[in-house]
Formats: structure tokens, C-alpha cells, sequence
């Protein structure tokens, strides 16, 4: 939004140019973000407190993870707020893949909140069950990946990192690379939760 409404001055002021550069607005959403997290943080913690919407531990969970027990739970409907503002603040609102990304935030935390409403508020000790949720990651990640081989001249090709002169046409099988990449990042976090034994 504030792409679409000060860049456009650069015509009477120069320094308005600096809002066509990804790098400087990057660098504002992320520091917008935080300081919206930072802000509300401690008035929404102490707010899911007094609902008492606090982490409930399965039999099936790790013993490193019974610390958890009582730890607020759906703080990520701050977190999700907070990047969607700043998304909709700083990004190119026509540029589809701002779009795609915020499909991909807005679909995932419906699927995170389901899930801790099921396990706090319904008392369900599992929730969302694993299959349904990788069932709708992978069908959220698929319809993007659809759209972007969909896009006229867009580029199949990745490039191998260390070999800049080396680059992988995936064709058809770029669909599946976007489910994987989309999903596996996603989940990469609950997959090694607790490893370092924290």
C-alpha cells in the first residue's frame, strides 16, 4: 500500500525512488513486524492467559517436551497479523507472487488455528489429524505451483548453488518441487522441535 501511494512522488522528490527497491522495503516490513510483535506481544500473551488457552501435552510427546505444559498457545495469530501488515504496507500489491505467498501464510495459520482450537478449546488431544494437515499443505502448495508453470515464459529452470553455470529444466516435475519446498519449509520447524533438547 505504501509502495502504491509513495513511490509515485519520486517524480517531485527523489528520495520517494528508494520505494522501488525490494531490498529497502524488505527491510521496513521486517522491522514493522516487529515492532508490531514487539508492542502487542506482552498484552496478547497475558490475553490468551486469561482465556486460558495454554498447551496441552499428549502421552505420545517427547519427556523434553512436558516443560511445555501451560504455555500459551495460539500466539500465532499475532505473528501471522503482524506479517500479513506488513506485507500489505510494503509489498507490490499487483504482483501476484506477494499473493501467492499470502495465500500460502493465510491457509496455513487457518490450518494451525483449527488445530489449536480443536486441541484447547474442543479438548481433542490430537487435533487436526497429521494426514488432513499434510493433505491440505500439499493441496495449498500444489494450486501454487499450478499457477506459477501456469505463467506465460515463466522459468522451470532452478540453479544448482556453488554451480552458477549449472541449472535443472524440472519441467512437470517443477509442481512437485514446489510442493515439497512449500511444505517440507513449513513443517521444518515441528520436525525438529526438541532435537537440541530444548
Amino acid at each position: 500500500m505504501l509502495y502504491h501511494i509513495l513511490y509515485p512522488l519520486h517524480t517531485y522528490l527523489s528520495a520517494f525512488n528508494v520505494f522501488k527497491y525490494i531490498t529497502f522495503r524488505t527491510i521496513y516490513a521486517t522491522l514493522t513486524a516487529l515492532v508490531i510483535c514487539l508492542l502487542l506481544g506482552p498484552w496478547f500473551i497475558r490475553l490468551l492467559q486469561r482465556l486460558r488457552l495454554k498447551e496441552r501435552i499428549n502421552g505420545y510427546t517427547p519427556k523434553t517436551h512436558l516443560g511445555k505444559t501451560g504455555t500459551p498457545t495460539m500466539g500465532g495469530i499475532l505473528i501471522v497479523s503482524a506479517i500479513a501488515v506488513a506485507t500489505l504496507l510494503w509489498a507490490d500489491l499487483f504482483n501476484l507472487y506477494v499473493w501467492l505467498c499470502m495465500f500460502i501464510l493465510i491457509t496455513y495459520a487457518v490450518l494451525g488455528f483449527i488445530d489449536d482450537y480443536l486441541k484447547t478449546i474442543k479438548g481433542s488431544m490430537v487435533g487436526v489429524p497429521a494426514k488432513i494437515r499434510l493433505l491440505v499443505e500439499f493441496c495449498a502448495a500444489a494450486v501454487v505451483g499450478y499457477i506459477l508453470v501456469s505463467l506465460p515464459g515463466f522459468d522451470r529452470n532452478i540453479v544448482i548453488p556453488f554451480f552458477k553455470n549449472i541449472s535443472l529444466d524440472l519441467g512437470v516435475l517443477y509442481i512437485p518441487f514446489v510442493m515439497m519446498v512449500i511444505v517440507g519449509t513449513a513443517n521444518a520447524v515441528n520436525l525438529t522441535d526438541g532435537l537440541d533438547g530444548l
